[in-house]
């Protein structure tokens, strides 16, 4: 029987960190002797990071990305490796190198360049052209890259065909949103079924500003199946024996591919074969592969991984140690001081609470029972004192005006104006706690609430800030958020008896709006279709459209859904459209 022993490393590279970037790869080199592995794959651009975006338009990190790969060939001794990294000739490209026994054999570059959502790659490289597939003793390998798995046909099809790869080996950094691991995988098993070819997909994994990547690498036989799963947001070694010999038996039955090879011959198109000298086969007998547990998350399980990988990777990449968070006693503030505690660790997060007059007793006695549930440390500052002072500064400006909106933010601003300055005193980051609702409407305070490093929950809907919530305290041992912060009418408390439900509609009605505006572009009437009332339609639209100036302005914040307010939505400030 042909076999070969696949090694897929799910590693957590750091844009822009050549030096650990390298020395993580080589690490994993030695951990892939040990085990017998005869091919090694790496994620898309794991020497440099993903993505790199505008450090590629600097010669000298070309150039730096270009010496680590000198030296991970070097370390490459006994065994194949493919990584990713960025090419250079008169252009630079996405590209893998497939390295063995010490020596650069081929390099494949990336045809399909994204340009889409977060994705910017058409702005940095070159498209490539060539399909090559490399003999590797008894077996034939095609490479390629991320999105070129996504397309239908080439390049996974002709090196199947043309070029008779028995495996795809596809390095990624697909970033993470809400259900996409199900979809990836479907996608991936329509691949490997329908070129009869086993897939193994190396993904990167670990947060990267606004962007999470949640490995699931896989690897597929040649009807589709997985046969082995990498772990969710978290690193990772994958390692298992692939049969060769029943990808020839599975296309020995499949006439439809030779009228499709045949097909291929007729035309113009060719594949590159490139020789791998050592054997693929390896040793007859190999290490023993250890057992591995992979878990199966729920919905909220895996929203919930992504957010504490996301602040994590967040405060480890940035060189920060702790975080502080202004808790009001609300729902919003309470979630992510619950994940900040969960992904950093309560002795790394202080908790602030700021009253003023109009803060209830109950939000004063939650924030302090919340932080003790938390374990993390609690100071209180209240904000009377600076209010008055800044009433009776602004008293002669505002002289013949009545109260309003402007005091309410004010309020809003002196905590923000405390929360940094205990950042600039201590080093602390400080979490903002406005969620995707608030954030899409602007019922938030420019440079009040909305001052900040980071936005933990800034893509996470209201009605899903309330179900993460509820998972933390069903999935510990004690209750951590206090019940009745998820139960009490949300309120800003910036003003008497205020409620959210008097600025806006109800949660469960305006997030489906959003969802159905933000994320999917649908029309008024397209929305109205729905079931939504045409007014509270054209209100909720007209305040997303005229807060975009504020969003523009807000932290970077963590990616869950399949189209954040960000990278993901880029509409002009100043704009006249509306629907």
């Amino acid at each position: 029987m042909r076999t070969i022993r696949i090694g897929m490393a799910q590693i957590n590279s750091a844009v822009g960190d050549i030096k650990g970037n390298t020395e993580k790869i080589i690490s994993y080199l030695e951990r892939g002797r040990k085990l017998g592995v005869d091919l090694i794959s790496f994620p898309e651009l794991a020497v440099t990071g993903y993505p790199p975006e505008d450090l590629l338009l600097m010669p000298q990190f070309i150039d730096a990305n270009l010496a680590a790969l000198k030296t991970i060939t070097g370390a490459a001794s006994n065994i194949c490796a493919i990584v990713g990294f960025v090419d250079k000739d008169t252009d630079i490209y996405n590209a893998a190198a497939v390295i063995d026994d010490g020596k650069l054999i081929g390099i494949y570059h990336k045809i399909y360049l994204p340009n889409y959502g977060v994705f910017d790659e058409n702005r940095y490289f070159q498209a490539g052209v060539d399909m090559p597939v490399f003999k590797f003793g008894s077996s034939v390998i095609g490479v390629n890259i991320c999105e070129d798995m996504w397309h239908p046909g080439d390049p996974t099809t002709s090196q199947t065909l043309l070029g008779d790869a028995e495996i795809i080996v596809n390095i990624s950094s697909s970033p993470y949103h809400a259900d996409k691991a199900g979809r990836r995988k479907q996608m991936l098993a329509t691949r490997a079924s329908d070129n009869a070819v086993i897939v193994a997909f190396t993904n990167l994994v670990g947060g990267q500003d606004e962007l999470i990547f949640d490995g699931a690498s896989m690897l597929l036989d040649q009807r589709g199946e997985v046969l082995c799963l990498g772990r969710q947001f978290e690193e990772d070694f994958i390692v298992a024996d692939c049969d060769l010999d029943a990808v020839f038996h599975q296309r020995l039955h499949d006439p439809k591919r030779r009228s499709a090879k045949r097909h291929l011959l007729m035309s113009d198109k060719r594949v590159k074969t490139y020789q791998i000298e050592k054997p693929g086969s390896g040793t007859p007998v190999k290490p023993e592969i250890p057992a591995r547990a992979v878990s199966s998350l729920t919905a909220a399980e895996e929203i919930y991984e992504a957010l504490k990988l996301g602040i994590k990777d967040y405060v480890v990449k940035n060189g920060f140690e702790k975080v502080t968070i202004g808790l009001s006693g609300g729902i919003d503030s309470a979630l992510v001081a619950a994940i900040a505690a969960d992904s950093l660790g309560n002795r790394n997060v202080v908790g602030v609470s700021m009253p003023s007059t109009y803060t209830s007793k109950e939000s004063i006695e939650d924030a302090e029972r919340l932080s003790s549930n938390l374990g993390i440390r609690h100071i209180t500052i209240p904000i009377d004192k600076g209010f008055d002072s800044f009433e009776r500064m602004l008293a002669p400006a505002f002289e013949g005006t009545e109260p309003d909106l402007t005091e309410e933010n004010l309020q809003a601003r002196i905590r923000g104006t405390l929360l940094m300055a205990l950042s600039n005193k201590f080093g602390w980051l400080v979490l903002t706690t406005g969620n995707k609702s608030e954030t899409s409407v602007g019922y938030c305070t420019l440079y009040g609430d909305m001052a900040g490093g980071y936005g933990i929950i800034k893509d996470v809907p209201k009605t899903l800030v309330y179900e993460l919530a509820g998972y933390i305290n069903e999935k510990g041992e004690k209750e951590l958020i206090p019940a009745r912060i998820l139960t009490k009418s949300p309120s800003a408390e910036l003003r008497p008896n205020q409620k959210d439900c008097d600025s806006l509609p109800p949660y469960n009605v305006l997030d489906p709006i959003l969802q159905a505006y933000v994320e999917e572009d649908k029309s008024v009437k397209e929305i109205v279709r729905m079931g939504f009332d045409e007014k509270t339609v054209r209100e909720i639209i007209g305040l997303v459209d005229k807060n975009e100036h504020k969003r523009r302005q807000s932290p970077p914040g963590i990616k869950i859904t399949p189209r954040a307010l960000g990278k993901d939505r880029r509409l002009p400030i100043s704009n006249r459209f509306r629907m």
